[in-house]
């Protein structure tokens, strides 16, 4: 972190309750991006969040307008964030964006759309086309004492939804935990535990790899509501229900599939560092 640098100001957001601190790194001042996470990030601390979106300028020659990357609470950075890149459209929005524009993220571009300011601030964003590591097919594996049917779904990060019955019955924290960091998955995987409820409603809690429970995660609900497709349960466009509010999904096979739901703002605030 730099030695020069004694205050910054940052903006606290979220995204169905998935929560993050943006820090606007145009032009860069910091580095230690993720001591800052993890300093941030803690629930009982000053600010407390999921974790820390960081804006910076595009790279040379790239269409979009700033690039977003994404550190959870641990420390670790992340690929892509459904919920966290319609924050920075917000963010971005009020500064001058406009309504259309495309946001770089290690995972790709990802265009962002205003869908309404009031009496919600709605945004859409394009997440792309699914990748299937298995090639979409469910597999079992076994965790926690017991055996879990999945499906693998990549949005640029890597996730499993498991089918359940009941979401509510599910002890998310001990399963999610297991199935996040077992030898199956070598570089982690975020996990979902999906229940249809209709062909075009879902239920779904979530386990993300580097934070643990969250109220909500974007390309989570974007993940179980593929998965879901997939399966033959549910049809496009779907309602996906997270513990912090609802989403919407649409997808079809071989195209981009679309996210869209809130950004709100919590406050922005200087702090020392």
């Amino acid at each position: 972190m730099s030695a020069i640098l004694r205050e910054l100001t940052v903006t606290k957001m979220h995204g169905t309750h998935n929560d993050f601190i943006v820090v606007d790194e145009r032009p860069p001042r910091l580095s230690d991006y993720p001591s800052l996470a993890r300093r941030f990030c803690v629930r009982a601390g000053e600010l407390g969040a999921d974790g820390i979106l960081v804006v910076t300028a595009p790279p040379a020659g790239s269409m979009a307008l700033a690039t977003m990357r994404i550190f959870n609470a641990d420390g670790s950075e992340a690929e892509m964030c459904g919920n966290g890149v319609r924050c920075v459209a917000r963010y971005l929005a009020e500064r001058g964006a406009g309504d259309r524009f495309t946001i770089e993220t290690p995972a790709g571009p990802v265009a962002a759309e205003i869908l309404s300011r009031a009496p919600e601030f709605v945004v859409r964003v394009d997440v792309g086309a699914p990748v299937f590591p298995h090639g979409g097919e469910p597999e079992t594996v076994e965790a926690a004492g017991e055996t879990w049917t999945y499906r693998s779904v990549s949005l640029g990060n890597p996730h499993i939804v498991v089918f359940v019955d009941d979401v509510a019955a599910i002890d998310v924290a001990r399963i999610g935990a297991a199935l996040a960091t077992h030898a199956r998955f070598p570089g982690g995987t975020n996990v979902h535990f999906m229940q249809p409820l209709g062909r075009g409603d879902l239920a779904v809690r979530h386990y993300e790899r580097g934070v643990g429970i969250t109220q909500a995660c974007g390309t989570g609900a974007v993940a179980s509501a593929i998965a879901a497709i997939l399966a033959g349960t549910a049809q496009s466009p779907l309602t996906v229900r997270v513990p912090g509010g609802t989403l919407t999904v649409a997808w079809t096979r071989g195209a981009s599939a679309t996210l869209s739901g809130p950004a709100e703002t919590v406050f922005e605030r200087t702090i020392e560092l």
